[in-house]
């Protein structure tokens, strides 16, 4: 099984977080050099994917280009680390935190569950709690076409005391 390299980001980041849990952050090198040292796409190589999935496919405060996953939090231009449920999120941000367990090798659940107990599973301010909202964006925009806005309060407001 291939695992995808959204899920590939987050067990490199993932592992360098428990291996070294006094750091706050890690450079985008160095989640790469850690993917590349686990081999999980293909043995022995790196997917050039996993770079720009680092960088900004799964960043969860970075607008979606096209990925929508929130695996990632952006500490400054260059540096990563796991999302925390307190972090802001771009709000078009709606993918997975986690990888989906069915998705990765199984010697990478207990780290998945790691994770969950030390980020926390809850969702983050800005996540799919205002999903429905956000996708509302422009529903009804027909009913109004046409209409002048302060004509239409003022036609609201006739007979108001």
């Amino acid at each position: 099984m291939a695992t995808k390299v959204a899920d590939e980001a987050f067990i490199a980041i993932a592992l360098l977080h428990r291996e070294q849990p006094e750091r706050e952050d890690f450079t985008i090198s160095e989640i790469v050099e850690r993917a590349r040292k686990e081999g999980l796409g293909f043995p022995g190589e790196l997917r050039p994917g996993v770079r720009v999935h680092a960088t900004l496919h799964c960043v969860a405060n970075r607008p979606p280009n096209p990925g929508r996953y929130r695996m990632l939090y952006a500490t400054g231009d260059r540096t990563r680390r796991l999302l925390l449920a307190g972090d802001n999120v771009h709000p078009e941000r709606t993918g997975k935190i986690f990888p989906d367990p069915e998705d990765i090798p199984s010697q990478y659940h207990e780290l998945i569950d790691w994770a969950k107990q030390r980020y926390g599973q809850s969702v983050p301010s800005g996540g799919r709690w205002l999903e429905g909202i956000l996708q509302m964006r422009g529903l009804g925009r027909e009913l109004w076409k046409g209409e002048d806005p302060d004509e239409y309060v003022r036609r609201l407001r006739e007979g108001w005391e």
